[in-house]
């Protein structure tokens, strides 16, 4: 969607991924068809076309921090889950009589 609208920054990107959830690509590709001229629209341009404003820097950016976080916890619980099992049993758990070793050196007479 990125080749039909112009993308600056992070926020943009997080605008346009907001707009795509709210109104489908098919309005957002029509409303930046529309509006597409020598250059690729804004998409301030094209969120004013479509009347609707988007969200504040920091209300995305706070949203995206509970997704992160959500992240973040599902892999904490998969860690400890991992960590609470029981430690497998070791296939010999019967110590094994050294080998004796070879000589190193041998003396050759």
């Amino acid at each position: 969607m990125e080749h039909l609208v112009r993308v600056q920054n992070e926020y943009d990107r997080q605008v346009l991924a907001w707009l795509r959830e709210r109104v489908g690509d098919a309005a957002v590709q029509a409303a930046a068809q529309r509006l597409a001229g020598d250059r690729k629209p804004y998409l301030s341009t094209i969120c004013r076309s479509l009347n609707i404003t988007p969200p504040a820097r920091r209300a995305l950016r706070a949203q995206s921090n509970r997704a992160s976080r959500e992240v973040g916890d599902r892999y904490l619980a998969s860690i400890r889950a991992l960590l609470a099992r029981p430690a497998p049993a070791h296939r010999h758990s019967q110590q094994q009589p050294a080998q004796p070793q070879p000589s190193q050196y041998q003396d050759p007479h």
